[in-house]
């Protein structure tokens, strides 16, 4: 799989192997490792920006999607990816 793009949708398979389809709202190297924002494609379609669930993959190697496995990481993920969305926030303010 080449470079993932902000908008592309996939189909992942949660814990009980139910397919959801998810859009790429957002990718980021962090620390080495790509991770993307994700929210459900159904989601997006349905409901205004403050009710769509955002969660965070981590990128593997061969291009797939993994859960982040640790709260410490999705701590440095989930904080890193607010100061990348402030920064393009003011960035289109200016």
């Amino acid at each position: 799989m080449g470079k993932i793009e902000i908008g592309e949708v996939f189909t992942i398979s949660d814990e009980n192997n139910d397919e959801q389809e998810v859009e790429v709202l957002a990718s980021m190297t962090f620390e080495d490792v790509e991770y993307v924002a994700v929210s459900f494609v159904e989601d997006l379609k349905q409901k205004s920006d403050e009710d769509i669930d955002v969660f965070f993959l981590k990128v593997d190697t061969e291009g797939d999607f993994a859960a982040i496995e640790s709260d410490d990481e999705f701590e440095k993920v989930s904080s890193k990816f607010d100061e990348m969305m402030d920064e393009e926030d003011a960035a289109e303010e200016n």
